[in-house]
């Protein structure tokens, strides 16, 4: 089992970057996908969530309107779209997979991938 985030690096206020995960070794269309954030400050956070029952999707009220997570079952693939960036947006972005659908706390999340940069500085 393995998950992949790419896509990170370094962006200044108000841009933008698209953040890619890839998994494999499991079935990825039956499992929720997430994507959390680790700073320093905070602590882990819940940015996004995408739903593999009913395609939904659910966002943490800061990123509401700034950020959009897909997924593409028939690539195995799971995608965050990252607008309007702000430097408090600045953490590391890992993608992570359960089995329950609209799992939305870290511990309901089974796999987890190694976690992309991300930089918001002029």
């Amino acid at each position: 089992v393995q998950l992949q985030a790419s896509g990170g690096g370094l962006v200044q206020p108000g841009g933008s970057l698209r953040l890619s995960c890839a998994a494999s070794g499991f079935r990825f269309s039956l499992y929720t996908v997430a994507w959390f954030r680790l700073t320093p400050g905070k602590g882990r956070e819940l940015v996004a969530v995408a739903d593999y029952r009913d395609r939904s999707t659910y966002y943490s009220n800061s990123m509401k309107g700034r950020f959009t997570i897909s997924r593409d079952n028939a690539k195995n693939m799971a995608y965050l779209q990252m607008d309007s960036l702000r430097p408090e947006d600045t953490a590391i972005y890992s993608c992570a997979a359960s089995p329950r659908s609209r799992a939305s706390d870290y511990y309901e999340y089974d796999y987890w991938g190694q976690g992309t940069q991300v930089t918001v500085s002029s």
